[in-house]
């Protein structure tokens, strides 16, 4: 019996796919491989003694990762791969959870679950409206219910897990997010950026920020499903800004509160403020046979042994290896010399792509590929111009050009396997197919580059491209894309078969405004099929 098929069994038997497996358990994530599993949880009262959770017949205490004992992780080792066990958390009620085939098992199929921007705290209104900003948590609960329907074998959410910006992200309204009344009244306090997060007074505003974008969210839906979370912009507290500054009083009222200045790669603040949040709230990447220890975030100290917290392998057998990157942290500022992942990372992504002995390589960085809205922190260099284009007729400010030098190795090489070539991609809040047919002087159609907008979860009314930035997402300068999809701005979620033949997609949209009960019926508006 395979794991779809006793969870199948689970809701068809009445069980509640978000019930708590344990009295005052708030949330819990789980990460799998096929030897170890990594969970995080919290509770919604701090525990006076360490939690205990059962795997199979082993017991494993809790290590607390944060000051009061609300917030656990539970490192697992040592288990065998493609074996269902049986977790439980004290003396809650137990669930099952599988650890992932082993890197040369051989797999007939796979289904992932894939998204983008779940987060936001929904109590942010409309700069002067009583009108939600974002989907409610309930809504977007209901979206992941949907997905959970459908049985995945493994879920990733690419990027902007939270939203609080604390100085740039003028275009949620006249201040950054995180210094917006409501927020500091719900903070009750504002982050001290020269002292830590975790032990200081900044702790507990970390949580008042975040529980309800992750915690409440979540819950325990994903209690049987391993979760890979990907880090993007948002989530080191700031937007992908770059900003010049006034050139007369006169022009001042159009930045706002906002600093002037670029706002990544992240200072050392932001940096805290994304560790920490990765720390508390969903687990970090497990190793890989094939992914080298020594990455950049990789085996610091204060994380469980081994993990990385920015690059990642989901690997399933040797059907699938999904290549997880966030593009954010270590992106540098060096013109034509500039990267959005490191050079070892860059040789990490390279060699996989050529040498990997999965039936299907895919790319999954936290940057999309194959479209642009004009913002700084992209591949792109485009830009909108006055008369509302996109293009490159003005410059970018502060824009490298060694951005757009490292994407086109990553297509060249991805167009050079003898499999589909393929990037999930979110981030700009829309659910798309294009395959990239030309890249410059570089003609790909032998092999084309296929790109997925996989769909935004919380999304409001001004919060895509269009209504933020005056513009759809479009394919920028010097591409040629053949769309199936053009970006639709919907709400919405992919669901992906992998077989050894092909990879099938089902995307499902929803428009906030619509009846939250609609959710519960989805159907996938858009199906297709690659095979190479």
């Amino acid at each position: 019996m395979t794991r779809r098929d006793l969870l199948g069994l689970g809701v068809a038997a009445g069980m509640d796919a978000g019930a708590a497996p344990a009295s005052g358990l708030r949330h819990l994530l789980p990460a799998a491989t096929h030897e170890r599993f990594l969970i995080k949880a919290s509770f919604y009262q701090p525990l006076r003694r360490e939690p205990v959770l059962q795997v199979g017949n082993r017991r494993v205490t809790g290590e607390r990762t944060d000051t009061d004992g609300q917030f656990w992780q539970f490192d697992v080792p040592g288990l065998k791969p493609a074996t269902e066990y049986q977790l439980r958390l004290d003396r809650g009620e137990p669930w099952p959870l599988r650890t992932m085939p082993a890197p040369d098992a051989t797999m007939d199929r796979f289904r992932l679950l894939v998204y983008t921007c779940a987060g936001g705290h929904d109590a942010m209104r409309v700069e002067g409206t009583d009108e939600p900003y974002w989907v409610s948590v309930e809504a977007r609960r209901r979206l992941l219910g949907a997905a959970l329907r459908e049985k995945p074998d493994a879920m990733i959410a690419i990027g902007d897990q939270v939203y609080w910006d604390l100085r740039y992200g003028r275009g949620t309204g006249k201040y950054p997010i995180g210094q917006q009344p409501w927020a500091k009244a719900l903070l009750g306090g504002e982050f001290d950026r020269d002292i830590p997060v975790i032990g200081t007074r900044n702790e507990p505003l970390l949580k008042k920020a975040v529980d309800r974008q992750i915690a409440e969210l979540y819950g325990t839906l994903f209690r049987s499903t391993p979760v890979h979370f990907i880090q993007d912009d948002h989530d080191y507290f700031e937007n992908d800004e770059a900003i010049v500054a006034p050139k007369s009083d006169s022009s001042a009222a159009t930045v706002s509160s906002a600093v002037t200045g670029i706002s990544f790669p992240p200072d050392d603040f932001m940096m805290r403020l994304a560790r920490a949040t990765q720390h508390l709230y969903f687990p970090e990447h497990l190793p890989n046979a094939d992914r080298p220890a020594g990455l950049p975030g990789a085996s610091a100290g204060d994380r469980a042994p081994q993990v990385s917290e920015c690059y990642g392998t989901l690997r399933a057998g040797n059907l699938v290896e999904l290549l997880l990157y966030d593009c954010r942290r270590f992106q540098t500022l060096r013109g034509p010399y500039a990267a959005l992942v490191p050079e070892n990372v860059e040789a990490w992504l390279l060699r996989r792509m050529q040498a990997s002995p999965a039936r299907h390589v895919v790319n999954v960085p936290s940057m999309p590929i194959g479209w642009s809205a004009g913002k700084w922190g992209e591949w792109y260099p485009d830009i909108l111009d006055a008369q509302g284009r996109l293009g490159v007729a003005n410059e970018k400010y502060f824009w490298q050009e060694g951005w757009r030098s490292q994407h086109d190795r990553l297509l060249a090489a991805c167009s050079a396997m003898e499999r589909v070539p393929l990037f999930l991609s979110g981030d700009l809040h829309a659910l798309a197919h294009g395959a990239i047919e030309r890249n410059g002087r570089m003609d790909l159609r032998r092999n084309p580059v296929h790109s997925v907008l996989t769909g935004p979860v919380s999304t409001g009314r001004l919060g895509y491209p269009s209504a933020a930035r005056g513009t759809p997402p479009m394919v920028p300068t010097g591409l040629e894309v053949k769309e199936t999809l053009a970006p639709l701005e919907n709400n919405g979620f992919t669901l992906v078969d992998f077989t050894p033949e092909k990879i099938a997609f089902r995307m499902y949209r929803w428009k906030v405004g619509r009846p939250d009960s609609e959710i519960d019926s989805l159907q996938p508006f858009h199906q297709f099929t690659l095979a190479r």
